[in-house]
């Protein structure tokens, strides 16, 4: 698994404590002598100040290590190290606080931080600095494999980008525009799916005829999924009685519910473009007949559901029917979208209550269809 560069400072910390720590107790006792311990007070604040190790000696910090050879330079490490090394104790006083802040590094910056621990370390002859060598050019690896793999990118896009640009034709030679785009009367309203309209038999032809509806829809496999459900549904073979649409705005909710009505309508599928792998899907040949109610939120009062649904269809508003809805949200919060198919029968004699409907007791998400 790959390590972040801020992982990688953390290791060269580590090893930088482990490594600074015997050369800098050495150093220390042969300037202080046996109380160097008690000059480290002067310096180090009280959570600085090395504890007692389990396996005996002391256990430090790789920032108090740091403080101590910054602050007693001139007096004690002076003398085995050179101005170079003080650079590089500073330098790494900057890479831990950022550590310790959980800044990000970049590339150049987490090289330098290994860098400047690894010449640090071979300065005071620790075995450690072995190792974070092997860290850097570690790194070193990792960087050329990125320009590696952005550099055949770069040449594999100006390939395909000037092959294309011999080989293929423009667009207005492959795709005819429609008539309405081509001679200049396409209106942008006329493309925003309208349920309502549909149902009042309003709206372009694209819209509210089924066999132009279907003739200029593609069926996505989501958007096949969903009708395949409700074949199977309304011919008693299984199928969600309850599907959830939730799409972003423009994701293909109305469009879907669309789809589900004039599938449902009455006009043989035969007719209807790309509904005979749907029928094959659910294996059926036929559709029964079925009631369609439509209820758009803010389009009907949703107090009186009885009179609604018997405004919609038929005589029996909550006998066996199939029932496509539209709820609107309150701004910001989106929308969702159900749709709901029952088979358009009853049972003889069957007096249906009269009572509001039930809201809808089981949803399952669906994609949209354009997904």
């Amino acid at each position: 698994m790959a390590i972040s560069n801020h992982d990688r400072i953390g290791k060269a910390l580590d090893l930088l404590n482990q490594g600074l720590t015997p050369f800098v107790e050495r150093e220390l006792q042969v300037t202080y002598g046996q109380s160097w311990k008690d000059d480290l007070n002067k310096t180090l604040k009280d959570y600085q100040l090395p504890k007692p190790a389990k396996g005996g000696g002391l256990k430090w910090d790789i920032q108090a290590l740091l403080s101590v050879m910054w602050n007693h330079w001139n007096d004690t490490f002076k003398r085995t190290l050179g101005h170079a090394e003080r650079s590089l104790v500073n330098e790494l006083q900057g890479a831990r606080n950022k550590w310790a802040h959980q800044e990000s590094f970049s590339s150049d910056d987490a090289y330098r931080g290994l860098d400047s621990a690894t010449r640090l370390l071979t300065a005071v002859s620790a075995p450690q600095a072995e190792e974070a060598e092997k860290m850097k050019m570690e790194l070193l690896r990792v960087r050329f494999d990125e320009q590696m793999r952005t550099e055949k990118r770069k040449s594999a896009g100006t390939a395909i980008e000037s092959q294309a640009t011999g080989n293929l034709k423009p667009w207005r030679e492959v795709v005819n525009p429609h008539r309405d785009v081509a001679s200049g009367k396409y209106q942008q309203a006329e493309f925003a799916a309208d349920l309502w309209q549909v149902h009042l038999g309003e709206g372009g032809e694209e819209y509210r005829k089924p066999v132009e509806f279907f003739r200029r829809t593609y069926l996505t496999e989501s958007l096949k999924r969903l009708l395949v459900g409700a074949v199977e549904r309304v011919n008693g073979k299984g199928g969600d009685p309850v599907v959830q649409l939730q799409t972003n705005f423009g994701g293909g909710k109305t469009h879907s519910m669309l789809a589900l009505y004039h599938l449902l309508g009455g006009t043989a599928p035969a007719e209807l473009a790309g509904v005979d792998a749907v029928m094959k899907a659910a294996e059926a040949e036929k559709l029964p007949r079925v009631n369609r109610v439509v209820l758009v939120g803010n389009k009907d009062l949703p107090r009186q559901p009885l009179e609604k649904a018997r405004r919609h269809r038929g005589s029996d508003p909550l006998g066996r029917v199939g029932v496509a809805t539209r709820v609107r949200r309150r701004r910001g919060q989106g929308s969702e979208e159900g749709v709901q198919a029952y088979p358009g029968r009853r049972r003889e004699g069957h007096k249906p209550r009269r009572r509001a409907a039930r809201p809808f007791q089981r949803v399952r998400p669906l994609p949209g269809p354009d997904r």
